[in-house]
């Protein structure tokens, strides 16, 4: 059983690790994090929390004849950029846990 001492010693672990995710999301959220594909032709821009900021697109690769290949290269750059800003935002957060010590509860929460 885990005595008062323990747990006061969690509740402070519990509590930093709080404030250390929420001031890692107000970074990520502030974070910019941009993809190309087609050699540059097609960009997507997202914040570090994964939402939509911007697409861009070069003249050189719109195709009248050739929707479909645009259409491909925007889902193709917006996937990517998604992808890297959950990276970004992994690398950030998992560290926040990895030294967290729950003593008697860690059981509880596994």
């Amino acid at each position: 059983m885990t005595n008062p001492k323990q747990l006061n010693q969690m509740m402070r672990q519990v509590q930093k690790m709080q404030a250390d995710m929420a001031a890692a999301q107000e970074a990520l959220a502030n974070e910019v994090v941009e993809a190309s594909v087609g050699g540059g032709m097609v960009k997507a821009t997202v914040s570090g929390t994964g939402d939509l900021q911007s697409v861009s697109i070069s003249p050189d690769v719109v195709d009248p004849d050739d929707v479909e290949m645009l259409e491909d290269l925007v889902v193709a750059a917006v996937v990517e950029a998604m992808r890297l800003a959950q990276e970004r935002a992994a690398e950030r957060m998992g560290g926040l846990t990895a030294g967290l010590d729950l003593g008697g509860l860690g059981g509880l929460l596994g």
